[in-house]
């Protein structure tokens, strides 16, 4: 009898279904639902989906809907969303002392997207001691804030759960229904909720190698410019793609929207400044908004478009096909119009296979997007602009929404579902999830044939 094995490409989207609906039956207990309120099976699937892929689309009001057991259970499933369910388990079997497979060491390598087994366990727990430290900061910083606001109990909680949400790139909170609109004037709490969720989306070897390239050049009274200079190449990489979209996000975003008056028209030219910057972080898979999304311009919700479809940095809390995939793609077309056989980043030769790789995840990325927009727009009355928001925001796990969300049929929801999912397992996760072994395959050369392109 032929034994059954789960190969860890497959193991991934398994235990995130599999977590996923362990939320869906806790949501749709009596003792989830705030007095007054019933959650059907479409909402509990949908509100859980929407906690584990960390996007933040909501059918209901968080605030209002649930119960505090009811929320405490979305917030623990933002929490494993964030880290990723496999490192989650990992960190379990740790302080249980249990001990690591090869094959455990590799599952938790392909689920943080690290290819390397050295250190493995100690980057982990380097992980988690990090994140649980910035958000006990984040959480301390809005109460500030959240207290004098709610009184004491539910400001302390209101200020735990908008510090993960944001730091998870979630864009969920208990405090209102209108996100962060409410405080849009306040730079403290807009200002404390980007740190969170640019720190999120940065992804943690970036953290691990500024932090190590700052103490280090500290001993030895380095330059800032040398510091960074002397950063390993993914993370130079990395900064210089976010700092780009951020800043040409907010101009692009400032411009189109100066005059609305739906948006930030009315706002004096500071918190212009600071809502378009609001407005330029929250687009790269956060979900907060500060300025009503269904009044935006068409030229900024194009650009919404692009940058939600980017996403955030690997290894890290964000969605999206991520900032280094996008850039080799870009770099990949470069190269080939210079006529440059090699694709070199700070004088470091990029693999084929990430190439490869980068090119897949963004077609198959982009491919996913167009099915699921015209999906949508099947159910009648739903405009392009809108359709197209959505779904990238599922699948890029950003959360915003052209209030297009609890408006949903329930064949609408499903497919929101769907997308956020992909998002999260990544669609080319679940293409090779159903793909058999390729050893055999790649055994086989062929003679090379004759084709014209472009």
């Amino acid at each position: 009898m032929k034994r059954f094995r789960i190969s860890t490409v497959q193991f991934i989207p398994l235990s995130f279904f599999l977590t996923i609906l362990i939320g869906t039956i806790l949501l749709m207990l009596p003792v989830s639902t705030a007095p007054g309120e019933e959650t059907g099976i479409v909402t509990a699937t949908f509100t859980s989906t929407t906690s584990v892929c960390v996007t933040g689309l909501v059918v209901v009001d968080t605030y209002a809907h649930w119960s505090t057991f009811g929320q405490a259970v979305i917030l623990t499933l933002v929490q494993i969303g964030g880290l990723g369910v496999v490192a989650v388990g990992s960190m379990i079997m740790l302080i249980g002392r249990k001990k690591f497979s090869l094959g455990d060491r590799k599952l938790l390598g392909d689920s943080l997207n690290i290819d390397k087994n050295r250190g493995l366990l100690l980057f982990l727990k380097r992980i988690f001691k990090s994140v649980f430290v910035v958000e006990a900061v984040g959480a301390a910083l809005f109460a500030v804030r959240f207290i004098p606001l709610l009184g004491v109990g539910k400001g302390i909680w209101a200020s735990i759960f908008q510090s993960i949400s944001a730091f998870c790139n979630a864009g969920m909170d208990v405090v209102g229904p209108n996100s962060m609109i409410d405080f849009q004037d306040s730079t403290y709490l807009m200002g404390v909720t980007m740190t969170l969720i640019v720190l999120g989306g940065l992804g943690f070897v970036v953290w691990f190698d500024v932090i190590d390239g700052v103490r280090e050049g500290i001993k030895k009274r380095r330059s800032p410019a040398k510091i960074f200079r002397r950063l390993p190449v993914h993370s130079k990489l990395v900064l210089i793609m976010t700092a780009s979209l951020l800043v040409g996000g907010m101009l692009y975003v400032l411009a189109a929207e100066f005059h609305n008056s739906d948006t930030i028209g009315r706002m004096p030219l500071s918190k212009k400044l600071l809502n378009s910057m609001f407005q330029s972080v929250t687009f790269r898979t956060a979900g907060f908004a500060s300025i009503p999304q269904d009044k935006l311009t068409e030229g900024t919700c194009f650009l919404g478009y692009l940058l939600m479809f980017i996403g955030g940095s690997p290894v890290g809390t964000a969605g999206g096909v991520k900032t280094v995939t996008m850039f080799f793609v870009f770099m990949n077309a470069v190269s080939y119009i210079r006529g440059k056989k090699e694709n070199v980043v700070f004088h470091r030769r990029v693999s084929e296979e990430s190439m490869r790789k980068a090119a897949a995840v963004v077609f198959v990325s982009f491919v996913t997007v167009f099915v699921m927009t015209l999906l949508l727009m099947t159910r009648g009355g739903i405009v392009l602009t809108d359709a197209l928001y959505e779904v990238v925001s599922a699948l890029a796990t950003v959360g915003l929404s052209r209030s297009l969300t609890p408006t949903l049929d329930t064949i609408g929801r499903l497919i929101i579902i769907v997308c956020m999912y992909l998002g999260r397992i990544g669609p080319i996760s679940m293409a090779l999830f159903f793909s058999k072994d390729a050893g055999a395959k790649n055994k086989i050369r062929h003679a090379e044939g004759t084709f014209y392109v472009g």
